[in-house]
Protein backbone atom coordinates (compact mmCIF):
# COMPACT_ATOMS: atom_id res chain seq x y z
CA UNK A 1 0.00 0.00 0.00
CA UNK A 2 1.68 3.77 -0.85
CA UNK A 3 -0.87 6.43 0.27
CA UNK A 4 -0.60 9.20 -1.86
CA UNK A 5 -2.53 12.57 -0.72
CA UNK A 6 -2.52 16.01 -2.19
CA UNK A 7 -4.79 19.15 -2.84
CA UNK A 8 -6.53 19.70 -5.74
CA UNK A 9 -8.51 23.06 -6.65
CA UNK A 10 -11.66 23.74 -8.52
CA UNK A 11 -14.62 26.01 -9.13
CA UNK A 12 -18.11 26.81 -8.91
CA UNK A 13 -18.68 29.73 -11.15
CA UNK A 14 -16.62 31.97 -9.68
CA UNK A 15 -15.78 30.49 -6.21
CA UNK A 16 -12.08 28.84 -6.14
CA UNK A 17 -12.60 25.67 -3.72
CA UNK A 18 -9.89 23.73 -2.55
CA UNK A 19 -10.54 19.74 -2.27
CA UNK A 20 -7.90 17.05 -0.09
CA UNK A 21 -7.87 13.72 -1.90
CA UNK A 22 -5.87 10.43 -1.08
CA UNK A 23 -5.28 7.15 -3.19
CA UNK A 24 -3.13 3.96 -3.37
CA UNK A 25 -0.62 4.24 -5.72
CA UNK A 26 -0.05 0.52 -5.41
CA UNK A 27 -3.23 0.22 -6.64
CA UNK A 28 -3.88 0.05 -11.06
CA UNK A 29 -5.78 1.69 -13.06
CA UNK A 30 -9.13 3.83 -12.56
CA UNK A 31 -11.19 2.79 -9.33
CA UNK A 32 -14.40 4.16 -7.36
CA UNK A 33 -14.30 8.05 -5.66
CA UNK A 34 -16.16 9.10 -2.36
CA UNK A 35 -16.95 12.14 -1.98
CA UNK A 36 -16.39 13.29 1.67
CA UNK A 37 -18.65 16.25 2.65
CA UNK A 38 -17.12 18.38 6.03
CA UNK A 39 -18.90 19.37 9.06
CA UNK A 40 -20.13 23.41 9.42
CA UNK A 41 -16.51 23.85 10.49
CA UNK A 42 -15.29 23.49 6.94
CA UNK A 43 -12.58 21.46 5.71
CA UNK A 44 -10.81 20.33 8.39
CA UNK A 45 -8.36 17.34 9.48
CA UNK A 46 -11.39 15.17 10.16
CA UNK A 47 -12.54 14.63 6.51
CA UNK A 48 -9.35 14.48 5.36
CA UNK A 49 -8.28 11.66 7.80
CA UNK A 50 -11.53 9.92 6.39
CA UNK A 51 -10.42 10.61 2.85
CA UNK A 52 -6.93 8.61 3.54
CA UNK A 53 -8.89 5.65 5.32
CA UNK A 54 -11.13 5.71 2.37
CA UNK A 55 -7.74 5.33 -0.11
CA UNK A 56 -6.62 2.72 2.26
CA UNK A 57 -10.20 0.71 1.38
CA UNK A 58 -9.00 1.37 -2.55
CA UNK A 59 -11.11 4.02 -3.20
CA UNK A 60 -9.95 7.59 -4.12
CA UNK A 61 -11.01 9.75 -1.71
CA UNK A 62 -11.77 13.04 -2.03
CA UNK A 63 -12.50 15.67 0.52
CA UNK A 64 -14.46 18.35 -1.03
CA UNK A 65 -14.70 22.06 0.41
CA UNK A 66 -18.28 23.87 0.54
CA UNK A 67 -17.26 27.31 1.68
CA UNK A 68 -13.99 28.22 -0.45
CA UNK A 69 -10.55 28.07 -0.30
CA UNK A 70 -8.80 28.23 3.12
CA UNK A 71 -12.07 29.16 5.12
CA UNK A 72 -12.39 27.52 8.17
CA UNK A 73 -14.54 28.31 11.16
CA UNK A 74 -12.90 28.49 14.32
CA UNK A 75 -15.93 28.04 16.37
CA UNK A 76 -20.19 27.33 16.77
CA UNK A 77 -20.39 31.19 15.97
CA UNK A 78 -18.41 31.09 13.18
CA UNK A 79 -19.30 27.92 11.71
CA UNK A 80 -22.84 29.01 11.84
CA UNK A 81 -22.33 32.20 9.92
CA UNK A 82 -20.42 29.74 7.38
CA UNK A 83 -23.28 26.63 7.15
CA UNK A 84 -26.63 29.53 7.39
CA UNK A 85 -26.21 30.77 3.41
CA UNK A 86 -26.38 27.17 2.69
CA UNK A 87 -29.42 26.52 4.78
CA UNK A 88 -31.00 29.35 3.30
CA UNK A 89 -30.48 28.29 -0.58
CA UNK A 90 -30.46 24.78 -1.14
CA UNK A 91 -29.66 25.70 -4.32
CA UNK A 92 -27.01 27.30 -3.90
CA UNK A 93 -26.12 24.47 -2.09
CA UNK A 94 -26.65 22.03 -4.74
CA UNK A 95 -25.10 23.58 -7.34
CA UNK A 96 -21.62 24.09 -4.88
CA UNK A 97 -22.03 19.76 -3.81
CA UNK A 98 -22.30 19.75 -7.58
CA UNK A 99 -19.31 21.16 -8.65
CA UNK A 100 -17.08 18.95 -6.53
CA UNK A 101 -19.00 15.81 -8.24
CA UNK A 102 -17.83 17.30 -11.72
CA UNK A 103 -14.41 17.89 -10.06
CA UNK A 104 -13.68 14.23 -8.91
CA UNK A 105 -14.71 13.07 -12.00
CA UNK A 106 -11.55 14.77 -14.21
CA UNK A 107 -9.30 13.03 -11.80
CA UNK A 108 -7.23 10.20 -13.42
CA UNK A 109 -7.35 7.45 -10.63
CA UNK A 110 -11.09 8.03 -10.85
CA UNK A 111 -13.70 5.62 -12.74
CA UNK A 112 -16.17 8.78 -13.62
CA UNK A 113 -19.15 5.63 -13.45
CA UNK A 114 -18.44 4.60 -9.97
CA UNK A 115 -18.66 7.84 -7.45
CA UNK A 116 -20.73 7.60 -3.89
CA UNK A 117 -20.52 10.21 -1.11
CA UNK A 118 -20.85 10.40 2.14
CA UNK A 119 -20.95 13.53 4.93
CA UNK A 120 -20.96 14.20 8.47
CA UNK A 121 -23.66 16.99 9.91
CA UNK A 122 -23.94 19.42 7.39
CA UNK A 123 -22.37 17.10 5.22
CA UNK A 124 -24.39 14.43 5.92
CA UNK A 125 -26.94 17.15 4.32
CA UNK A 126 -24.95 18.15 1.97
CA UNK A 127 -24.89 14.71 0.11
CA UNK A 128 -28.65 13.76 1.09
CA UNK A 129 -29.34 16.71 -1.11
CA UNK A 130 -26.63 15.43 -3.71
CA UNK A 131 -28.99 12.40 -4.64
CA UNK A 132 -32.24 14.37 -3.88
CA UNK A 133 -30.97 16.45 -7.00
CA UNK A 134 -31.30 13.34 -8.98
CA UNK A 135 -27.13 13.27 -9.72
CA UNK A 136 -25.96 10.44 -11.56
CA UNK A 137 -24.25 8.76 -8.12
CA UNK A 138 -24.06 5.23 -6.85
CA UNK A 139 -24.98 6.00 -3.45
CA UNK A 140 -24.62 8.57 -0.46
CA UNK A 141 -24.16 7.87 3.25
CA UNK A 142 -25.76 10.71 5.90
CA UNK A 143 -23.59 10.67 9.38
CA UNK A 144 -25.79 11.97 11.70
CA UNK A 145 -26.92 14.64 8.93
CA UNK A 146 -29.68 17.14 8.99
CA UNK A 147 -32.45 15.13 7.18
CA UNK A 148 -35.00 18.30 6.31
CA UNK A 149 -35.96 18.55 2.98
CA UNK A 150 -34.69 21.37 0.88
CA UNK A 151 -38.47 22.05 -1.09
CA UNK A 152 -37.07 22.94 -4.23
CA UNK A 153 -36.42 18.56 -5.60
CA UNK A 154 -40.52 17.14 -5.13
CA UNK A 155 -41.07 15.24 -8.00
CA UNK A 156 -37.00 14.54 -9.02
CA UNK A 157 -36.52 10.81 -8.80
CA UNK A 158 -33.16 9.73 -6.59
CA UNK A 159 -30.71 7.72 -8.44
CA UNK A 160 -28.57 7.39 -5.65
CA UNK A 161 -28.69 4.65 -2.68
CA UNK A 162 -29.07 6.23 0.29
CA UNK A 163 -28.02 5.66 3.35
CA UNK A 164 -28.45 7.56 6.67
CA UNK A 165 -27.02 6.83 10.37
CA UNK A 166 -28.40 8.30 12.83
CA UNK A 167 -28.35 8.90 16.48
CA UNK A 168 -31.95 7.91 18.46
CA UNK A 169 -31.16 11.09 20.23
CA UNK A 170 -29.93 13.58 17.78
CA UNK A 171 -31.88 16.79 18.80
CA UNK A 172 -30.95 18.36 15.34
CA UNK A 173 -33.00 15.58 13.95
CA UNK A 174 -35.97 14.13 16.27
CA UNK A 175 -37.41 10.89 15.34
CA UNK A 176 -40.72 12.53 13.56
CA UNK A 177 -38.25 14.70 11.30
CA UNK A 178 -36.46 10.53 10.45
CA UNK A 179 -40.06 9.96 9.89
CA UNK A 180 -40.55 12.63 7.45
CA UNK A 181 -37.17 12.11 5.62
CA UNK A 182 -38.15 8.12 5.43
CA UNK A 183 -41.73 9.24 3.48
CA UNK A 184 -39.69 11.85 1.64
CA UNK A 185 -37.09 8.72 0.14
CA UNK A 186 -39.46 6.66 -0.78
CA UNK A 187 -41.55 9.60 -2.48
CA UNK A 188 -38.57 9.89 -4.47
CA UNK A 189 -38.35 6.35 -5.11
CA UNK A 190 -35.32 6.01 -3.65
CA UNK A 191 -33.34 2.68 -2.49
CA UNK A 192 -33.02 3.91 1.11
CA UNK A 193 -32.15 2.33 4.55
CA UNK A 194 -31.93 4.60 8.07
CA UNK A 195 -29.46 2.40 10.74
CA UNK A 196 -30.88 4.29 14.28
CA UNK A 197 -28.51 4.03 17.30
CA UNK A 198 -29.73 4.79 20.17
CA UNK A 199 -28.49 6.34 23.64
CA UNK A 200 -26.87 8.42 20.57
CA UNK A 201 -26.52 12.28 20.14
CA UNK A 202 -25.23 14.45 17.30
CA UNK A 203 -21.78 13.98 16.17
CA UNK A 204 -21.32 10.44 17.37
CA UNK A 205 -18.34 9.86 15.00
CA UNK A 206 -16.30 12.80 16.26
CA UNK A 207 -14.02 12.00 19.18
CA UNK A 208 -13.46 15.65 20.51
CA UNK A 209 -17.60 16.44 20.47
CA UNK A 210 -18.68 16.22 24.22
CA UNK A 211 -21.17 19.42 24.82
CA UNK A 212 -24.56 16.97 25.88
CA UNK A 213 -26.33 20.49 26.70
CA UNK A 214 -25.56 21.18 22.90
CA UNK A 215 -26.70 17.78 21.89
CA UNK A 216 -23.54 17.35 20.17
CA UNK A 217 -21.43 13.53 22.28
CA UNK A 218 -18.90 11.15 20.55
CA UNK A 219 -20.55 7.54 20.60
CA UNK A 220 -17.45 4.87 19.89
CA UNK A 221 -19.76 2.04 19.25
CA UNK A 222 -21.79 3.81 17.35
CA UNK A 223 -18.90 5.43 15.21
CA UNK A 224 -17.51 2.03 14.78
CA UNK A 225 -20.70 0.28 13.31
CA UNK A 226 -21.45 2.97 11.42
CA UNK A 227 -18.14 3.04 9.87
CA UNK A 228 -19.21 -0.54 8.97
CA UNK A 229 -22.51 -0.03 7.88
CA UNK A 230 -20.69 2.67 5.29
CA UNK A 231 -17.50 -0.13 3.96
CA UNK A 232 -20.25 -2.95 3.61
CA UNK A 233 -22.77 0.02 1.74
CA UNK A 234 -19.48 1.08 -0.59
CA UNK A 235 -19.02 -2.55 -1.66
CA UNK A 236 -22.62 -3.32 -2.25
CA UNK A 237 -22.83 -0.23 -4.57
CA UNK A 238 -19.44 -1.01 -6.58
Amino acid sequence: MAIVSNTVNYLDGDTLLEAFFAYDEAIEGRRPAVLINHAWGGRDEFVANKAIKLAELGYVGFALDMYGKGILGSGPEENAKLMQPFMDDRAMLQKRINAALAAVKLLPWVDDQKCAAIGFCFGGLCVLDLARTGADIKGVVSFHGLLGAPGNTEGTQIKAKVLALHGHDDPMAPPEQVLAFEREMTRAGAEWQVDVYGNTMHAFTNPTANNPDFGTVYQADADRRSWIAMKNFLEEIF
